[in-house]
């Protein structure tokens, strides 16, 4: 009897620790999906504000942020730069990203030297 115990308690620590690398596994999952629908929420805003695309950024951010489930907590525009945050759940759990997106830093003035 003490070996079928002893069976039964190492198949239930295994069970419960592939649920939660299961959990572990699903939420990076979700993180990096979230981070992608932040970058291309980013990029669309940043587009908008360029002329590249018609529309306005922020609203280009929240059409491009809906195609991936996630809805959009803040857009701010800052001339040719977008930052927008994005947010959808993981289960029970509040899920975040932040992306920036527009033209590279003007780095004339570290020219020479």
């Amino acid at each position: 009897m003490a070996g079928t115990a002893g069976a039964v308690g190492v198949i239930a620590v295994l069970a419960a620790l592939t649920v939660s690398l299961a959990a572990v596994g699903g939420a990076a999952v979700h993180g990096q999906r979230l981070a992608s629908a932040a970058d291309a929420a980013a990029l669309g805003a940043a587009d908008a504000a360029s002329g590249a695309v018609p529309g306005i950024p922020c609203e280009r951010a929240a059409r491009v942020a809906a195609t991936a489930s996630v809805d959009v907590v803040s857009c701010e525009v800052n001339g040719l730069i977008a930052t927008v945050r994005v947010s959808s759940a993981f289960g029970p759990f509040p899920a975040h990203a932040v992306a920036r997106a527009g033209p590279p830093p003007d780095d004339s003035a570290h020219d020479g030297g």
